[in-house]
């Protein structure tokens, strides 16, 4: 082997040793947690007949998997996160919600629809 390729060798060795001994990086995904902590996004959704329900999230990411398809969004409160919702099969609003903020839509059963949260 040629000084050149002995050389090109040993820098691919080690670039592979070290990509081996870095650590995988921490995947995002939101978590559902208690409503203890107003740092948490809260989501108060409704949906048929059925009364207000409170859900909190953390985290980075999506959560869709108990709202329904007759879901509507009563209250977020984002917390210390950004937030955006699903609804008419795009995500509400543009630009997400900024922290500590409160969006309210009290007596509008039906009218905006929730099918996911999102923490950005």
């Amino acid at each position: 082997m040629s000084r050149k390729g002995a050389k090109l060798a040993a820098t691919v060795l080690a670039t592979a040793a070290i990509t081996a001994a870095l650590p995988a990086a921490s995947a995002f995904a939101i978590n559902q947690v208690s409503c203890n902590n107003n740092e948490f996004v809260k989501v108060t959704w409704h949906h048929g007949g059925g009364k207000n329900i409170d859900q909190c999230f953390a985290n980075a990411g999506t959560y869709n998997s108990s709202f329904g398809p007759d879901a509507w969004v009563v209250k977020i409160s984002t917390g210390n996160n950004r937030v955006q919702w699903l609804g008419d099969n795009r995500w509400q609003p543009a630009a997400p919600i900024n922290k500590w903020t409160s969006f309210t839509w009290p007596n509008h059963p039906g009218g905006v629809r929730i099918a996911a949260i999102r923490i950005v």
